[in-house]
């Protein structure tokens, strides 16, 4: 696997413990997005991208200024997923829908994007993270179906090794 990071943006510690669980079956590090830049982007081939969707889809705080370190770098020949969190029963019509500003900002700066998820087995109204029948990333909804967590966590990871 080449040289990979794994980045979340987490205000109450969901997405944290999700982003460490997958650097730690990676064996990479976890890094907070307040701690990311350029240097970041221009030490690693893979990026690994994480937020928790907030009231009607926004984004975890954090992230914004991470966005624009995404949107500033030339992500030619790097390798971007993107996973978040949120909460399919209070918020089933906004369910993720934060991934879709990671997902877009990287596309946009050049980055291949693997990782897209199926929505079956997901219980939701809407996502602005879903495009033709996939969510474009990892959706994790740790609040109603933890069960679920570490399963999907597992399958999405095996899918895209082979890009790493």
């Amino acid at each position: 696997m080449k040289k990979t990071v794994v980045v979340y943006g987490s205000s109450t510690g969901t997405c944290q413990s999700i982003a460490e669980t997958i650097a730690s079956k990676l064996g990479v590090e976890a890094l907070d997005v307040a701690n990311f830049n350029a240097d970041v982007v221009a030490e690693n081939e893979n990026l690994l991208i994480g937020t928790s969707t907030w009231g009607a889809g926004e984004l975890q705080d954090d992230w914004y200024d991470g966005v624009k370190v995404l949107k500033e770098a030339d992500l030619a020949g790097k390798t971007v997923a993107v996973f978040g969190c949120g909460d399919a029963e209070s918020y089933s019509d906004t369910f993720c829908g934060a991934m879709a500003e990671l997902y877009n900002a990287a596309k946009e700066s050049g980055a291949k994007m693997v990782g897209e998820v199926s929505t079956d087995g997901y219980t939701f109204d809407d996502s602005e993270a879903v495009a033709d029948g996939k969510f474009v990333g990892l959706a994790l909804d740790d609040v109603n179906e933890d069960d679920k967590t570490e399963g999907r966590i597992d399958a999405w990871l095996e899918e895209i090794k082979p890009a790493l």
